[in-house]
């Protein structure tokens, strides 16, 4: 149980560090987080769901670098580390729609004309280098993913989540949640 309060102890150092950095959005990466975990709130989603929310970009500041990188047309994989990194403490309930929420955009740009119009800059922007619009069989895979509509629907609060001035709960007020989902992961 020390290690898992350790690597708790970590989520909240990285949002201490690289929460009131931005990545092109309008609102820091904490006030993103913070928003996304709202909106699953607001949603009556599972706990996981929350927590899936709140940690998705957890990846942007595990390696800060990647958030340049997206400007040199480079993916860095933010989904992918985030729930690398979340899989020693979290299950898939969590970690598959962190690792899922950018498929589900290149989904959603692909099959909801709409949702495209509507993506900010720096969604267009990594879009662009994260595939584009998935195929229409890149589609069809995606719609057999386990986690499927958890992902397109972190993927809408994470496109809804970047709004300047929102009422929302503190950080530390998620620390329960954290650590009632938290647990050793085997192999992990």
């Amino acid at each position: 149980m020390p290690n898992t309060q350790a690597q708790i102890a970590l989520l909240f150092d990285l949002f201490d560090r690289f929460g009131a950095e931005h990545y092109g959005e309008a609102v820091s990466q904490l006030q993103h987080a913070l928003q996304c975990a709202q909106l699953a709130r607001d949603h009556a989603c599972s706990d996981a769901m929350i927590l899936a929310s709140l940690l998705h970009d957890i990846g942007r500041m595990i390696d800060p670098t990647g958030n340049d990188a997206e400007l040199e047309g480079i993916d860095a994989r933010h989904e992918v580390i985030g729930a690398q990194a979340l899989s020693a403490l979290f299950g898939p309930e969590v970690t598959e729609p962190v690792r899922l929420h950018v498929d589900a955009k290149r989904y959603l740009c692909a099959t909801d004309a709409a949702y495209a119009a509507s993506l900010s800059a720096a969604s267009i922007l990594s879009l662009a280098v994260q595939g584009g619009a998935m195929t229409a069989d890149e589609q069809h895979r995606f719609e057999q993913e386990p986690y499927f509509a958890d992902a397109v629907q972190l993927r809408r609060f994470d496109d809804w989540g970047k709004r300047s001035g929102c009422e929302v709960a503190t950080l530390e007020s998620y620390r329960p949640l954290i650590e009632a989902l938290a647990a050793p992961r085997p192999g992990a």
